[in-house]
């Protein structure tokens, strides 16, 4: 189960903090791994649930990831990147692996398909989503990437700007900048 935290508060970490705390989880104190987890749990959660679409899934990808970190916690490498990068990549290393290791329990010929929707509405909504797939598409890369981590993964500003290396007012500014082109590509 992943931990709620407040990320309103929360302070910036910086690489120091990061290995000074996992020199505490390899010490074996007791806070340390709380702390971590508590610090970077819903990045690591929000990437697997992306790539699973599974919340339990997910849930075990990132159960998996702190215990990895339990056990060997000098698998991170400070100067290969930051400690939220690499916990990002490993995430979503872990969840394609899992979707790899899924196969599908009953035959694709004895599943019985029933479907209760509506055929035009279905296709409507089809229509709007392919056009905004292609003016998501046509953003900038920076602006694309952004609006991708604080809608489909989750994320906050504050996270984002984190995790990019970027200005929190250049993070807040790209989103907006992205949800106004699409607004114009929507309106009548």
């Amino acid at each position: 189960m992943v931990r709620e935290t407040s990320v309103v508060n929360k302070p910036q970490t910086s690489a120091d903090d990061d290995a000074s705390l996992l020199a505490s989880v390899q010490a074996g104190e007791p806070n340390a791994m709380a702390t971590l987890y508590d610090r970077y749990s819903r990045l690591v959660y929000s990437v697997a649930l992306r790539v699973l679409s599974d919340p339990a899934s997910a849930e075990d990808v990132a159960q998996e990831v702190f215990m990895q970190i339990w056990r060997n916690p000098d698998s991170f490498i400070a100067a290969r990147g930051s400690l939220g990068g690499w916990l990002a990549i490993v995430s979503r290393n872990r969840a394609i692996d899992g979707l790899r290791r899924k196969r599908p329990s009953t035959p694709i010929e004895d599943v019985a398909i029933v479907s209760s929707s509506n055929v035009a509405d279905e296709a409507e909504r089809n229509t709007m989503m392919e056009r905004a797939r292609g003016v998501i598409l046509q953003l900038p890369r920076e602006q694309r990437k952004t609006l991708e981590m604080a809608f489909f993964d989750g994320l906050t500003h504050s996270e984002i700007a984190e995790m990019t290396g970027d200005p929190l007012g250049t993070v807040k500014t790209r989103i907006r900048s992205a949800l106004l082109t699409l607004r114009k590509a929507f309106q009548p």
